[in-house]
């Protein structure tokens, strides 16, 4: 993209910190974040930022050509802490947002759904397979595509799902504040790098389709540059366990440190993923670029240094 004006919601975030600074490079970019999970110092300089959340009435829409909606409870923890809350910012707050940049006069928005609703599978997951809503969570993100389907159909708007797959970066990316909520393989690394035990749930033997980081942030801008609509995957085709990661995270640090394998404390819990990402390749050439050894190797690097 080049010469835009755009809107990234949940800008000061993880993800979104990571899209809004790529997209500054050649665009102007309004970010907005209430700050929950995001902090301002993710944030380049050329990026515009607001502190507001997307159930504001006031956003800053006027003249915007692309929204990124990024902002949202995003776990399953999260949600089941305040399911009301949760509908709200993840319902409601995507409903706001594309309502009021439509009135601004944008029709094209790129969102954040979840892979989550293929629950626990170590084949492929296509976007077209049958899915359900087994966590709040699930059904806020199912709410939005259902959503988008409707801003298309009626207003003849161009939405885009994305739904992301195990999204990593080291804490030297924009994680660190996070905590609990920062993705495993950043937390995992702080802590064998510090001699600290990891905690795997089980034996470890859960699987994940991670994803680097830059390789979503591709993905995001492309959906935007093609104005694609409907639902499509990122992620890898490619999975991982716990336990493999810890290996992987060790031999790269030159370390040893064993994990300490707990009891799974969630109810409900995705045992294993992987992405089917044939339809946005079709329609982009999008395809991963980072694999998962180099990945690790980039997030073990600042400790090393």
């Amino acid at each position: 993209m080049d010469g835009k004006r755009v809107l990234v919601t949940g800008g000061a975030g993880f993800i979104g910190s990571n899209l809004a600074n790529s997209l500054a490079e050649d665009n102007d970019v309004i970010a907005i974040d209430d700050l929950y999970l995001g902090t301002p110092e993710n944030l380049d300089d050329a990026v515009e930022f607001h502190d507001m959340t997307v159930l504001d009435d006031d956003l800053p829409t006027e003249g915007v050509d692309v929204v990124f909606h990024l902002a949202a409870l995003s776990s399953y923890k999260m949600h089941e802490e305040n399911p009301t809350k949760g509908a709200r910012v993840n319902i409601e707050g995507f409903v706001n947002t594309v309502e009021q940049a439509r009135k601004d006069g944008c029709d094209t928005v790129v969102y954040a759904t979840t892979s989550s609703i293929y629950g626990s599978r170590t084949e492929p997951s296509p976007e077209d397979m049958p899915v359900e809503s087994r966590t709040g969570y699930e059904a806020s993100k199912l709410g939005r595509e259902r959503y988008a389907e409707y801003f298309h159909h009626h207003y003849d708007m161009q939405l885009a799902g994305m739904r992301f797959f195990s999204v990593y970066q080291g804490f030297g990316g924009a994680e660190e504040h996070k905590g609990e909520f920062a993705n495993t393989v950043a937390q995992f690394t702080d802590k064998i790098a510090n001699g600290e035990s990891p905690e795997l749930f089980g034996d470890g033997s859960q699987t994940r389709d991670f994803t680097h980081v830059d390789d979503i942030v591709r993905g995001i801008e492309l959906a935007a540059e093609e104005r694609l609509q409907g639902i499509y995957n990122l992620g890898t085709a490619e999975s991982y366990s716990f336990n493999e990661m810890v290996e992987m995270i060790n031999e790269v640090l030159g370390t040893d440190v064993e994990p300490e394998y707990v009891e799974n404390p969630f109810e409900v819990y995705v045992h294993d993923t992987k992405a089917d990402y044939s339809k946005i390749h079709e329609a982009t050439g999008w395809e991963p670029e980072v694999s998962f050894e180099e990945g690790v190797e980039r997030v073990c690097e600042p400790y090393l240094e």
